[in-house]
């Protein structure tokens, strides 16, 4: 404001008035007040701003971290799914200690649990057991099967009904289920066995195989690959196989089929039994008989039901993995498709509490690891 017009307007003012007025027409001309208030509001807008751009980071940070951390774990298996659990056959101890090992996998993971299945393995003696747990809403079946091809109709529709269908231990045409959890590579199973026989026969005799059902995918995968290896590995060249009989995975018919193999082949060095059932009844009737001392027992059994036959003298080695925790880790990659958590998907990674991390292979498959040989050296440290 200019000097002449701030002249004429105080003009006729009081001195006191006069200065009174100009005080306050100067300070508000030079408007210093309204400057140093507006770059305070600035000041703590600014503050307010950058305060809450730190909340927002700080808010994305969180996010990023807990959305992180569930992305390279694959996240968490939820609650409540329910899981049925249908082995070969009920009774079985075999099967009996992959059940305990599944039911404490449900516990830790708060998932239902239950157990059902035939008295018997026939091939199509679970079809009815899926068509129930079908009804009953499962949200995954664990199965270990009979038959790659019988129950393979039934598994479809409980698949169209929602279910995620795991197999253990046994599997169905791959195309019939999501996973299958395989207890040990088929190769490693294969050569174990042909090992034992050979190092016990001094790498020369005959042997018989005693194994489980006609139709039983992974004892026929198991014997197709030690043929295989019988004709094309240096190492068993000295071994022969005569004949291949079947136990049904049963007790009564696999002791029957031992005793026929040793009148159809008096001078069989050797009997080897992939399946439990199998070996413990061929051990059970050589124990008896003038062959015990001469007739070599191997193949697949567990510690519990072979500890009698190793500590007098029976069977001098056989070979198996833990089934319980084969059912453990069947139950956790059955949650962890049923839940989510992994699509089933070459690559996918998934966490399997006590036994940690696995990975799904191609073809669906989950290899639980490598099986253990039990003599009489290492036979009291296993339970099971």
């Amino acid at each position: 404001m200019s000097t002449t017009r701030l002249s004429r307007r105080l003009g006729g003012l009081p001195l006191i008035a006069l200065l009174a007025t100009l005080a306050l027409l100067l300070a508000a001309c030079g408007g210093g007040t309204t400057r140093d208030s507006g770059e305070e509001d600035a000041a703590a807008g600014g503050e307010d701003t950058e305060a809450a751009a730190d909340d927002t980071e700080a808010a994305e940070e969180d996010t990023e971290t807990e959305g992180g951390d569930d992305g390279a774990a694959g996240g968490e298996i939820p609650a409540d799914l329910s899981l049925a659990f249908l082995p070969k056959q009920v009774n079985n101890p075999y099967f009996t200690i992959a059940s305990e090992g599944a039911a404490a996998a449900a516990e830790e993971i708060a998932a239902s649990y239950q157990e059902t299945g035939p008295s018997d393995a026939e091939a199509s003696s679970q079809v009815s057991y899926i068509n129930t747990l079908t009804q009953q809403g499962a949200d995954a079946i664990l199965l270990s099967a009979n038959d790659p091809n019988a129950v393979c109709p039934a598994l479809e529709q409980a698949r169209g009904a929602g279910a995620k269908i795991v197999t253990f231990d046994s599997d169905t045409d791959p195309s019939c289920r999501d996973l299958f959890v395989n207890q040990a590579t088929a190769e490693g199973i294969a050569e174990v066995q042909l090992q034992m026989v050979s190092e016990q026969l001094g790498g020369e005799g005959t042997f018989a195989i005693l194994s489980a059902t006609p139709n039983a995918t992974n004892q026929n995968t198991w014997i197709d690959l030690m043929e295989q290896m019988l004709e094309e590995n240096e190492e068993f060249s000295g071994l022969e196989l005569v004949t291949v009989v079947y136990g049904n995975d049963d007790d009564q018919d696999s002791f029957t089929e031992t005793q026929g193999l040793l009148q159809s082949y008096p001078d069989l060095d050797a009997i080897v039994a992939p399946t439990t059932v199998g070996i413990a009844a061929a051990a059970r009737y050589i124990q008896g008989s003038q062959y015990k001392g001469e007739v070599v027992v191997t193949g697949l059994g567990t510690p519990n039901q072979m500890r009698e036959f190793v500590k007098d003298g029976t069977v001098t080695a056989f070979a198996l993995w833990n089934p319980e925790d084969l059912g453990y880790l069947a139950a956790y990659a059955a949650a962890a498709l049923a839940g989510g958590v992994i699509d089933g998907e070459p690559g996918d990674t998934f966490e399997a509490g006590r036994l940690g991390e696995y990975t799904v292979e191609e073809g669906g498959e989950i290899v639980l690891g490598p099986p253990t040989v039990f003599d009489e050296s290492n036979i009291d440290d296993f339970d099971f």
